[in-house]
């Protein structure tokens, strides 16, 4: 059930440490300007002086605007069963009849009765019933203007928080989804190489050799964090030469890029997925073997286009669907991009496969 706004205001009871905010430019601009009402209002027909009636005014106004940022400070620390906002709607209260008797008092003549006994009884008792009507309300209404206020800072606060706690589970949830392509990848390369270890093909050594290259140059990139478009094609370049190894009778390929695309930002292992799959899925259960060509281009409004086109054995023959390594790289390419990047697969006449992504450099 909501609770009324005087209720709500017990959410101020812990005081203000800054004494600075007593005289806060809100603060002081609305005591100036109810001020000015009541000079204004009691201009008219004032039988004295003019700075004695701003004076007294004013000099009450400052004395509420004290009360009001005493008892924002202190006591530090209240009972239970009071609350800090009806200490200081009380204590203007009570501050409006005590200020304007002491303005009374100071603004006496020597050698005249206290005003108690004159006409300016009345005067005083007008000044106190307009100050009790207004003050107490103004103070209310100050303070249900400093909770919202709070309660709109707690919300802003709130939504940071949570903005970036949704940063850092997105950024977990990449590193996740990486590190689960990276095994998937290096255990296919490892098993390639056992294999031609296994047959005593003469490729072995150098196959090895050129393998530990080019692990030493992939590792440190598959940490999670964006590559360039440029480190990634290094990668993709060194991974076919490495399948041409084992099969170089079996497979050709090509990359087609474009050169403003080499600086642009992806998530890692990207394209070296779909060239992966390419070769698993599409060359290596072909006989004939097939070509792989890598096309890189720079679309109109700032998006990228990958495409890895493969003369293998086609959608129908490999199955027809995403593999592990593909939906794990469309699960990425969401979480990294939202939906401006997208992940298809087109057949290709008479045989093989395109794969396409497109996405934004800036997701």
């Amino acid at each position: 059930m909501t609770s009324s706004p005087y209720a709500q205001l017990n959410a101020l009871t812990e005081p203000a440490s800054n004494w600075r905010a007593v005289f806060g430019w809100r603060r002081v601009r609305t005591v100036t300007i109810i001020c000015a009402l009541f000079v204004l209002l009691f201009s008219f027909g004032w039988p004295g002086a003019m700075w004695h009636l701003v004076a007294r005014v004013f000099g009450v106004g400052l004395a509420l605007l004290l009360a009001f940022g005493l008892f924002e400070q202190w006591p530090r620390r209240l009972p239970s069963w009071m609350a800090r906002w009806a200490l200081q709607v009380v204590a203007v209260g009570a501050t409006v009849p005590l200020a304007l008797f002491l303005a009374f008092v100071l603004s006496n003549a020597p050698d005249a009765p206290p005003f108690w006994k004159t006409a300016r009884l009345e005067g005083f008792m007008t000044f106190t019933f307009l100050g009790m009507l207004v003050a107490p309300w103004t103070a209310l209404a100050a303070l249900l203007r400093q909770r919202e206020a709070k309660v709109e800072k707690q919300a802003n606060d709130f939504e940071l928080e949570r903005s970036e706690m949704a940063r850092q589970a997105l950024d977990a949830r990449m590193r996740l989804l990486t590190a689960q392509a990276q095994p998937h990848f290096l255990f296919n390369t490892l098993a390639n190489v056992q294999a031609l270890v296994e047959a005593g093909s003469p490729r072995a050594p150098r196959l090895l050799q050129s393998l530990t290259e080019y692990l030493r140059a992939a590792v440190p990139r598959l940490d999670g964090t964006a590559n360039t478009l440029g480190q990634e094609l290094e990668l993709v370049r060194a991974y076919l030469e490495l399948m041409q190894m084992r099969m170089p009778d079996r497979l050709a390929f090509a990359l087609h890029v474009a050169p403003a695309v080499h600086v642009l930002r992806c998530q890692p292992m990207t394209l070296l997925t779909l060239v992966e799959n390419a070769v698993q899925h599409g060359i290596d259960p072909s006989e004939e073997g097939g070509r792989i060509d890598v096309h890189a281009e720079l679309l109109d409004g700032g998006r990228c286009r990958l495409r890895v086109v493969d003369t293998g054995v086609g959608l129908q023959a490999s199955g027809g669907g995403l593999g592990t390594g593909l939906a794990a790289l469309r699960e990425r390419l969401l979480w990294a991009y939202g939906g401006s990047a997208t992940l298809s697969l087109i057949e290709v006449r008479p045989h093989g496969v395109e794969a396409r992504i497109e996405f934004s450099e800036k997701p």
